[in-house]
């Protein structure tokens, strides 16, 4: 199973070691269906958008995937939804609600709180 990660789950931020036990698969750029949020120590995306997220896409197996859905507390602040990649279709957490009052990174790039 191929997972897109857009913040703290990427190389050199703060949650990566829940990717211990994956194989990075490359550098990606979403299609362009998203908006992300700069939601402080985290960032969130939001659909329906207009943007593309820089991210990093992950081979994972299962007990991973059942990790990061717990780090991402699915379904109460994230789902699981799927997007193409050049690399195969791939999961992505997406946000359960839209964020009020929080900063759009209309970067598409969230690197800490920016």
């Amino acid at each position: 199973m191929l997972v897109f990660v857009y913040g703290t789950l990427k190389r050199g931020d703060s949650n990566h070691h829940y990717l211990r036990r994956a194989r990075f698969v490359g550098e990606s750029l979403s299609p362009p269906h998203f908006q992300l949020f700069d939601l402080g120590a985290y960032p969130g995306a939001w659909m329906p958008g207009e943007e593309c997220l820089q991210g990093e896409v992950y081979e994972v197996g299962a007990l991973t995937l059942a990790s990061l859905d717990h780090l991402e507390e699915v379904p109460r602040v994230y789902r699981r939804e799927t997007l193409q990649t050049e690399y195969g279709e791939a999961f992505v957490y997406v946000l359960q609600r839209m964020p009020r009052g929080a900063r759009r990174c209309r970067s598409g790039c969230w690197k800490g709180s920016e």
